[in-house]
C-alpha cells in the first residue's frame, strides 16, 4: 500500500522523471561495469529501453516525464563543453595534426551524410525523410536545426541522430578489431575520432569511458562535425 502511495505521489510530481532517470541509469551503470563495460551493455541503450517501456505500461505522458528529466537535460550543455579540457591537455599535438585532422573530418562527415542519403535514396524513401537521414551523425540539437533548414522533418532527424549514435557506441569496438587498428595511442585516437565522427556524443561518451587519448579525439570530432555540418550541410542542399 505504501508503495502504491509512493509511486502516486512521484508519478504526479517533477519528482518522477528525474528520480525515475537517475534510478534506471545508476543500475544500467552498475551492470555495465560488472560486464566488464560491453558494448552491448551500454547504459543509454538500456536506460531508453527501461525508461520507454515503463512509460508505455504506465500511461505516463512524456512532457510530465521531462518536467523532472529536464533538470538532467539542462546538464548536457555542461557535459559537452566538458570535453574540451582533454583537447586542451593535448592541444600541442592537435596544433601539429590540424590540417590532417581537419581533412579528416571533412571527409568523414561527406561519407556519413552521402552514404545515408544515397541508400535512403536507393531503397525509395521521400525527399523530405532523406533530408532528415542527412545529418545523422551530427548531434542531436544541430541535427534538428539542420534538417529544418533542408528541408527535413527535425523530429524525425533527431530519432536518426540518437539511433545513429547507439549503432556506433555497440559496434564500433567490433568494427575496429575486424580492421585491425591497433590499441596504441595512434590507434585510439584514430578510434575516438571515427567515433566522434560518426556517432557524436553517444559514441564519444563510449570512447572516453574506454580511453583517454580515445575520448579527447572523438570530442574534437564531434565539435568539428558540429561546426561543419552548420555551415555546409545547408549550403550543399541548396545547391543541389
Amino acid at each position: 500500500m505504501r508503495f502504491v502511495e509512493l509511486w502516486v505521489y512521484l508519478s504526479a510530481s517533477p519528482l518522477f522523471g528525474l528520480t525515475a532517470t537517475l534510478v534506471v541509469y545508476l543500475l544500467a551503470q552498475a551492470i555495465y561495469t560488472r560486464l566488464d563495460s560491453a558494448p552491448l551493455a551500454n547504459p543509454v541503450l538500456w536506460s531508453v529501453i527501461v525508461l520507454a517501456g515503463g512509460l508505455l505500461a504506465t500511461g505516463v505522458d512524456y512532457p510530465r516525464y521531462f518536467a523532472g528529466a529536464q533538470f538532467i537535460h539542462f546538464l548536457l550543455g555542461p557535459a559537452v563543453v566538458a570535453l574540451a579540457w582533454p583537447l586542451w591537455l593535448r592541444r600541442a599535438e592537435l596544433r601539429a595534426r590540424f590540417g590532417r585532422v581537419l581533412l579528416a573530418a571533412l571527409l568523414g562527415g561527406v561519407s556519413a551524410s552521402g552514404s545515408a542519403v544515397a541508400l535512403g535514396w536507393a531503397v525509395g524513401l521521400p525527399h523530405d525523410v532523406l533530408m532528415s537521414l542527412a545529418p545523422k551523425s551530427v548531434t542531436a540539437p544541430v541535427a534538428m536545426g539542420i534538417a529544418e533548414k533542408i528541408g527535413g522533418i527535425p523530429a524525425l532527424s533527431a530519432v536518426f541522430a540518437v539511433l545513429t549514435g547507439l549503432v556506433g557506441a555497440l559496434t564500433g569496438k567490433y568494427l575496429f578489431d575486424l580492421l585491425h587498428i591497433a590499441t596504441t595511442p595512434a590507434g585510439w585516437a584514430a578510434r575516438g575520432f571515427a567515433l566522434g565522427t560518426t556517432a557524436h556524443g553517444i559514441g564519444a561518451a563510449r570512447a572516453l569511458h574506454v580511453n583517454a587519448d580515445a575520448g579527447a579525439y572523438a570530442g574534437l570530432a564531434l565539435g568539428l562535425q558540429v561546426v561543419l555540418a552548420a555551415l555546409l550541410m545547408p549550403l550543399v542542399f541548396r545547391l543541389f
